[in-house]
């Protein structure tokens, strides 16, 4: 656990904003057991990070400052709740659980938000820190989630690639039939005038 870094959301009204991130030297990373064994890590990035706004199905909670939760990441770099403090902000709201995975953050402000999938703890962090306003939206999934809206992307994306090489047998088809037609015409009668 970071606990230089870590520790700051919980107590975040304490700790002065310059040093309440800073990197904590010396202390060992634990693995994570949210590594996700996606179908295909590719698309489901490739999505996620086209997307500046949650979708209708996704859990957006919008928590106040200090949040009340420790923040870990795993070797693929997704940042999940390690721990929520008991009266914490996020506790309180019940719907943030521990292993949740961090998918999307608020914009330095406005509505927008980013994905936050692999870009590792650092970064989450700092998005966190730098926010405007006293509150800061998160976009939450449990790990089996994440697994079923990877299989839903890979489908989804098999789907599209089905759909084009379907349209592309029909161009090839008909760019067949129209050589044909024209060698016929080439041949010989063009509407029995010639």
């Amino acid at each position: 656990m970071k606990t230089g870094s870590l520790l700051t959301l919980l107590m975040g009204a304490m700790v002065a904003p310059s040093a309440a991130f800073a990197p904590s030297f010396g202390v060992a990373k634990t693995s994570s057991t949210t590594a996700l064994g996606m179908a295909n890590d590719k698309d489901l990035m490739r999505w996620a990070r086209s997307s500046r706004s949650a979708s209708a199905d996704d859990r957006v909670v919008e928590l106040k400052r200090p949040l009340g939760l420790i923040l870990d990441e795993d070797d693929s770099g997704n940042v999940y709740v390690e721990t929520l403090a008991p009266r914490g902000n996020a506790a309180r709201t019940g719907i943030v659980k521990e292993g949740d995975i961090v998918t999307m953050c608020s914009a330095t402000f406005g509505d927008q938000m980013w994905t936050t999938r692999g870009v590792g703890l650092t970064r989450v962090l700092s998005a966190i820190r730098v926010r405007a306003g006293p509150t800061v939206k998160l976009v939450f999934e449990s790990p089996n989630e994440t697994v079923s809206k990877a299989k839903n992307t890979a489908k989804t994306a098999q789907a599209a690639q089905d759909a084009r090489q379907r349209a592309q047998a029909k161009k090839d088809s008909l760019l067949t039939e129209l050589n044909k037609d024209e060698q016929k015409l080439k041949k010989g009668k063009f509407l029995g005038l010639f």
